[in-house]
């Protein structure tokens, strides 16, 4: 999941949706949100690199417990799709949903694509 930790913080706090926000510190920017891509800011890049690209940057502490929380919720959707699915991370996972597919049928293009949005839903 691509901006992981950022989407939990702007879960937890709606009126950071519109804005950019990178997850970490001047030290160090663990993820960042589609705002703050948009003038390079880049998950692993140190903060203060990151605010002289973004002035309006706003630094989001992590918040481990919470999104240990979230990924727990990811992984159980996830599992519906694949039982054995292997989480790599908090904000990854490996998946083979080939059987979903075909007992649902859904194994064609269309059905692929339904499903990813189903599961983005």
């Amino acid at each position: 999941m691509d901006m992981f930790y950022a989407a939990v913080a702007i879960l937890d706090n709606p009126s950071l949706k519109d804005k950019s926000i990178a997850v970490g510190d001047k030290n160090m920017c663990a993820t960042a949100n589609y705002h703050a891509r948009k003038f390079g800011v880049r998950s692993a890049m140190p903060g203060f690199i990151a605010k002289k690209l973004c002035p309006e940057l706003i630094f989001i502490k992590n918040n481990p417990v919470r999104n240990e929380e979230i990924s727990k919720v990811f992984r159980n959707i996830l599992s519906e799709y694949d039982p054995d699915q292997e989480s790599l991370g908090l904000d990854e996972s490996n998946l083979d949903v080939t059987d979903y597919l075909i007992s649902h049928n859904m194994n064609n293009a269309e059905g692929r694509q339904k499903l990813v949005s189903e599961i983005r839903k």
